[in-house]
């Protein structure tokens, strides 16, 4: 079983290529055929291919099968997990001592 901190990198993983974020950005739209997605962001199938799998992995993105192609969406379960994993992280919690943990 992966552990949280590995589950987190595949999310931000996912995130962090301006090729997969203007993929998310095209899928926004509705599903798409791998065959949309190539033409879009000018890519060949293995590269599409490459980028897919870290996007599906992630969980960010889902996809299903046609005939000989596939078809992505944007996973609502995913993102909306994408979006709790980053506000785990980034909120800022109290604590009481605080001023405690300086080293002086």
């Amino acid at each position: 079983m992966e552990n949280v901190y590995e589950m987190r990198a595949q999310v931000f993983k996912a995130l962090c290529d301006e090729r997969r974020q203007r993929i998310l950005e095209l899928l926004r739209d509705g599903e798409k055929c791998a065959c949309e997605l190539m033409e879009e962001v000018g890519m060949p199938q293995s590269s599409l291919s490459y980028h897919m799998k870290i996007l599906c992995d992630s969980g960010i993105v889902e996809s299903r099968e046609e005939g000989k192609w596939t078809h992505y969406h944007i996973s609502r379960p995913g993102s909306e997990n994408a979006i709790a994993l980053l506000r785990e992280i980034t909120t800022v919690q109290e604590s009481g001592d605080a001023g405690n943990r300086c080293c002086r």
